[in-house]
């Protein structure tokens, strides 16, 4: 998934991520905060991708950038399915947060971090996964994603991550569907490492929903 499956990829996870902003630049303005200077966060001022979901919500619905507010289709424990039109094209997903994080060191801030598991008609991908862990990766480095004893490496770009073997990426949806948990490890640019752990509870309904809407 390197060359143009790379392209695609990168091109999906910025659209996701930038219904995330609009939504973001629709509520209130926090309080402007000094950054700590062992900050992981990304230097650049650009908004943010979202303020944390409630916490009994995977994640407040996104607004779309072409179009309104999508439609939350549905939650299914930590996983919501959301249906959205950008530019006239249909973009639907399933979306959680992570349950748990850590940072070696220890308590080092980054931004939201989500998993997305998306499907555009229009380009004919369908549950493409993508990770966004809250801060930029180590450059060339890879994320690793463990569900149960399967392990799946991820190849990184900026703050994002994808399956590095495309042909697994079928194999790995159907694993996250039988899983209970799925942990996330990565590195920054400044070496701090992470461990991200999500709940698979509800993702093989949220995809369900997602596949009805979506076909």
């Amino acid at each position: 998934m390197i060359a143009n499956g790379a392209y695609r990829a990168s091109v999906g996870l910025a659209v996701l991520v930038g219904l995330f902003t609009v939504a973001s630049a629709q509520q209130s303005p926090p309080a402007k905060q000094a950054k700590p200077a062992n900050s992981e966060s990304k230097a650049a001022p650009a908004p943010k991708k979202g303020n944390p979901p409630a916490a009994k919500s995977a994640a407040a619905p996104p607004a779309a950038a072409g179009g309104g507010q999508p439609a939350l289709l549905g939650q299914f424990g930590d996983w919501g399915a959301y249906a959205a039109n950008n530019s006239g094209k249909q973009i639907c997903y399933a979306l959680a947060k992570p349950t748990s994080q850590a940072t070696q060191p220890p308590n080092r801030p980054r931004d939201p971090a989500y998993i997305f598991v998306s499907t555009r008609p229009s380009e004919n991908v369908r549950n493409e996964i993508s990770i966004v862990i809250g801060y930029p990766f180590k450059p060339g480095s890879e994320a690793n994603v463990d569900i149960g004893s399967a392990k799946y490496a991820m190849y990184t770009q900026a703050d994002g991550a994808w399956i590095k073997n495309a042909a697994e990426e079928a194999r790995m949806v159907d694993t996250m569907r039988r899983g209970s948990d799925l942990v996330v490890t990565g590195e920054s640019g400044k070496g701090t490492k992470s461990t991200d752990r999500y709940n698979l509870r509800g993702l093989s309904q949220a995809l369900d929903r997602v596949a009805q809407e979506c076909k």
